[in-house]
């Protein structure tokens, strides 16, 4: 199976540097619609969907791979070796942050700079630490999650896209949920969620970017300030917008902030 087939790699735009996008939990690459089509005509784009996700092969879902996110780290090492050939800057929404994170910080020759969208190293509370949950919590979510997974789904997917004046991102959030397989979702949920990557921190070597919405239900602004102390070069950017996925309730907020620090690193 080729690394294209595997997650439904595209390429498009043109431009001496290339930008890889990644997604969050439930989504796809359409979530970067809007960042795609407006940095296109000056960068190279590479977008993919997570095994498991959107037009990925299904068929590659192997559950001890992807028992933790390593196993995503390794494929996004793979379609970095596939598809360029130069330091990229890659973009990556929730999950997806700490994915990158994980492969920039084995391999940073691949990274020219790191742009995390709504990072979390971690959901849940622990001493000084505020992820926004406790464990109860969390324990919580993920048994509702896997005893009615749709219900959970279309009640939940509202709140974590925010947006209230856009109700129609709201409904994408769960359709998006819903067409995922039910089986991969809950166990790629358990990962997402009880994944605590706090000790990586401080081994990042790329030059990094954080976006966090001033609200997030999923990520407070505590979690992208504490990121940004533990992070050797980080420069948080708060974006005005209630949400989980700023890129797509404020995708101008969103280009803006990226192109300024693009521009800052030459890049």
């Amino acid at each position: 199976m080729s690394v294209q087939q595997r997650n439904n790699v595209h390429v498009s735009g043109s431009g001496p540097v290339t930008l890889v996008f990644g997604h969050g939990f439930g989504g796809s690459q359409a979530m970067w619609r809007y960042l795609r089509s407006a940095f296109e005509g000056r960068y190279r784009i590479v977008v993919f969907d997570l095994v498991g996700s959107g037009r990925s092969d299904l068929g590659a879902y192997d559950r001890t791979k992807y028992a933790s996110l390593s196993g995503y780290a390794a494929d996004l090492l793979d379609i970095l070796t596939e598809f360029t050939d130069a330091p990229v800057v890659f973009i990556g929404h929730s999950v997806s942050a700490t994915i990158g994170m994980l492969t920039a910080i084995q391999a940073p020759e691949r990274f020219a700079a790191l742009v995390m969208v709504a990072p979390s190293p971690s959901f849940i509370d622990s001493g000084d630490y505020i992820g926004g949950f406790g464990r109860a919590d969390i324990d919580e979510l993920l048994e509702t999650l896997e005893s009615n997974y749709f219900g959970w789904s279309n009640g939940i997917a509202p709140t974590i896209m925010g947006a209230p004046e856009r109700p129609e991102l709201g409904d994408e959030m769960a359709a998006s949920l819903c067409r995922a397989d039910p089986d991969i979702a809950k166990h790629f949920a358990r990962v997402v969620f009880l994944t605590d990557s706090r000790d990586k921190l401080d081994k990042l070597r790329v030059p990094t970017l954080i976006l966090q919405s001033s609200e997030d239900f999923l990520a407070p602004l505590a979690v992208g300030e504490y990121m940004q102390r533990n992070i050797p070069d980080c420069t948080l950017s708060v974006i005005e917008n209630t949400g989980h996925c700023p890129h797509l309730s404020a995708p101008a907020a969103c280009t803006d902030a990226i192109a300024s620090y693009l521009h800052g690193r030459g890049l």
